[in-house]
């Protein structure tokens, strides 16, 4: 066993970018850590060997110190624990940190090896999205909806033409803002789960399925679908979302009085994932719709049917380990999905 003042991990570890902390899992205390763990609890080791779990816990935190010298427990016996804490750093800021706890057998002694990481960025990021998702599923929505009733009112009890059409403006606005909400819940479930309710699919099949109930909204379009293989994809609801946006884009978007979109499916030269690829003959997408996609940069108003459904498209499909790749010509428009490919499954789904 180390004494209180001697060096128990290789000094290898100072260069590391994450906290390395050394615990005795019957004191609770820590014998030794690395420089990275010293910037996040603001102690040199010296004092972190000195202060107690409580010492460095928020005081407000919702779990005991109980429950850490719980976790080191087990991790002794040879069970990994990984947690978010609440740490109190030397000088009293609070930082939020995930500290994955892991069995270390030195010289015959059994420690726990504590890997810090300062999250704090992270976490709080996180909150605030989950504080937006929230606004725009229920407040924004709920606000539209009253605006619309109010809307139909005035329209009904309009006496000239000029209110007549003001009113017809405010609702169709009003029925965007709707759209933007939903395309947005879409987003959210994307990237609140992916590939938890994904499902082996053949790729055509699952196409023809979509493509055919955009269809019965849209009766007036063309849409064909061909493929070059056989491909198989780990589908959820991501992407049908992503598939529905683009085609339906294409859409509404067409000058033509038929709306005609090309879907072709087949794997990629390059890669051999699967390669989708959605065609149109309508005028390019804006530069600045595509730029605000992939430069975080880049500030641009996006419009529901375009921005706001690249943005669907895009998160997606990376939800689902793809990507999203666009031509644009005087002829129109291409936008190309790219997902892994995958076995069939055995009972041939």
């Amino acid at each position: 066993m180390a004494t209180q003042t001697g060096h128990v991990l290789p000094a290898a570890y100072d260069a590391l970018n994450i906290g390395i902390a050394l615990y005795d899992p019957k004191s609770g205390a820590i014998l030794d850590g690395n420089e990275r763990v010293t910037e996040i609890f603001g102690y040199p080791v010296s004092e972190l060997r000195e202060r107690s779990i409580s010492e460095y816990t928020a005081n407000t935190f919702v779990h005991s110190v109980a429950d850490f010298r719980s976790r080191l427990q087990d991790s002794a016996a040879g069970e990994s624990h990984q947690f978010t804490w609440r740490i109190k750093r030397a000088d009293g800021e609070l930082i939020w940190a995930r500290i994955h706890l892991s069995q270390r057998v030195m010289s015959g002694e059994t420690y726990v090896c504590a890997e810090v990481r300062d999250i704090t960025d992270y976490f709080e990021t996180h909150h605030r999205e989950e504080l937006l998702w929230r606004i725009l599923r229920h407040n924004l929505r709920n606000e539209a909806t009253v605006i619309a009733g109010n809307t139909a009112r005035i329209t009904a009890a309009a006496e000239t033409e000029t209110v007549h059409e003001a009113s017809r403006t405010i609702r169709s606005r009003v029925e965007n803002l709707t759209d933007i909400v939903e395309s947005v819940k879409q987003i959210e479930r994307a990237v609140a789960g992916p590939g938890t309710d994904s499902t082996r699919c053949h790729v055509t099949r699952k196409v023809r399925g979509i493509v055919n109930t955009i269809v019965t909204d849209y009766p007036a379009a063309e849409i064909t679908v061909t493929d070059r293989a056989e491909m198989w994809i780990d589908s959820s609801d991501a992407f049908t979302y992503a598939l529905t946006h683009a085609v339906e884009n294409a859409i509404i978007h067409s000058e033509a009085v038929t709306p005609t979109v090309e879907v072709r499916i087949g794997p990629s030269p390059n890669t051999g994932r699967v390669e989708i690829c959605i065609r149109d003959s309508n005028p390019p997408i804006p530069d600045t719709e595509v730029s605000a996609l992939f430069d975080p940069t880049q500030a641009t108003e996006t419009a529901h049917g375009t921005g706001v459904g690249l943005f669907v498209m895009k998160w997606c499909l990376e939800s689902l380990g793809g990507e999203l790749r666009f031509e644009r010509s005087g002829d129109g428009n291409a936008v190309f999905f790219y997902l892994p490919a995958r076995d069939p499954p055995g009972d041939k789904q």
